[in-house]
């Protein structure tokens, strides 16, 4: 998968909408705590669909396989684990019991993250060295 915009727009199109619902829907179904936790999920979505469209800018003047990477790894831990978040809050209300086997994918989203953030710092000398030459 290469850094897509339409990607971007739909991540950051259902970050607004599922942080709506959580807003103004969930808030008189779901406990405070599965609330909060709902919101981790929402703002973890957002910030990382943003930074999915900041890895896109730079995939634009330097198409770097590094860069692809990063694309991948964030977007996969956005679907890891604000998507784990919100199904484990939302089992109760989807009669769906059997998604509690989500819980350990969502620290597998976040270790998603993190080695996406890594390798941006190590990918920022040859994106630097590269705008120089």
């Amino acid at each position: 998968m290469r850094p897509n915009l339409l990607i971007v727009g739909i991540l950051g199109a259902t970050a607004v909408a599922l942080g709506a619902l959580g807003a103004h829907a969930l808030k008189e179904v779901l406990n405070p705590t599965q609330l909060e936790s709902f919101k981790t999920g929402v703002l973890y979505h957002i910030l990382h669909t943003l930074f999915l469209g900041f890895v896109f800018l730079l995939y634009l003047n330097n198409t770097s396989k590094r860069l692809k990477l990063i694309f991948n790894l964030v977007f996969w831990g956005i679907i890891l684990f604000s998507g784990s978040i919100y199904f484990l809050n939302l089992r109760y209300i989807l009669n769906a019991e059997f998604l509690k086997f989500l819980g350990p994918i969502t620290p597998i989203g976040g270790v998603l993250f993190i080695a996406g953030w890594i390798l941006l710092a190590f990918e920022s000398k040859t994106i630097i060295n590269s705008k120089n030459e």
